[in-house]
């Protein structure tokens, strides 16, 4: 297995009162697959994305990435979050750059690389933009392209569309899922929207609040050409829709 989640507890106190945030939450990802963790707000998400990106320390359990233990982050795993994190006074193509500054000397071939990916995410006309000239959905683009250069083998994405209207965000999935197969790359993605799950992952594992645990695994045995307007589409995310609003579950493993 590639990533490896085991017994993973995240626990902290308020008010001299012990709360658990997550509880319990083992779980294996292969190589290449598209995790979205979906669940409510509050139900731990981010904070098992934080925890297995190297973010933060468990209470108890690990998380193991080809079967070594997860104490930091590492340039090989890199998080998008929804805020862009871009520097404003950096054009798109410095932007991209920034991670390439540390490892690689020469100018041009920072250059090169950067304007590859920045070709990659459709903004080969802004490279000499700065952030305050783009759109949001610009903007996460550019933090895409700008995690892309360093070539992770994962990418943590924690809710990185959910500031975006919903042409946009659509969009933006689109172009997640093509950069995703030209790549195979590794991602676990957080979101708490049903369709956003259903059209991005290969599985989705949904989580349950107070504390934070995980309720279903669901495997997504669509194509991965998605069609949000299909049949085979929208029978998934109704599925999904009960899964995820049943109270006790069934099983623990889906195939849809």
């Amino acid at each position: 297995m590639y990533i490896e989640v085991k017994e993973l507890e995240v626990q902290y106190t308020q008010k001299k009162e012990q709360i658990n945030v997550l509880d319990n939450i083992s779980l294996t990802i292969e190589q290449g697959e598209f995790i979205c963790l979906l669940g409510p707000s509050g139900c731990g998400k981010s904070t098992l994305l934080g925890a297995m990106a190297g973010f933060l320390t468990p209470t108890k359990g690990a998380v193991y990435i080809k079967g070594e233990p997860v104490k930091q982050p590492r340039a090989e795993y890199v998080t998008i979050f929804q805020n862009y994190g871009l520097l404003p006074w950096r054009t798109v193509e410095k932007n991209v750059e920034l991670g390439l500054e540390r490892v690689i000397k020469s100018r041009e071939d920072r250059a090169r690389i950067a304007m590859k990916y920045i070709d990659l995410v459709g903004l080969s006309g802004s490279a000499k933009k700065r952030p305050g000239q783009l759109s949001g959905g610009m903007q996460q683009r550019v933090a895409i392209a700008r995690a892309l250069a360093v070539e992770p083998e994962i990418l943590f994405m924690d809710e990185p569309f959910g500031a975006l209207d919903a042409i946009t965000r659509m969009k933006l999935q689109d172009d997640l899922l093509n950069i995703c197969h030209e790549t195979g790359k590794t991602i676990i993605f957080v979101t708490h929207d049903i369709d956003e799950a259903t059209f991005l992952a290969d599985r989705i594992v949904v989580m349950s609040a107070n504390p934070g645990q995980i309720k279903n695994i669901v495997n997504i045995s669509m194509s991965k050409n998605r069609d949000r307007t299909s049949s085979d589409f929208l029978l998934a995310r109704d599925k999904i829709f009960d899964i995820f609003h049943m109270k006790k579950p069934d099983a623990v493993e889906y195939y849809i």
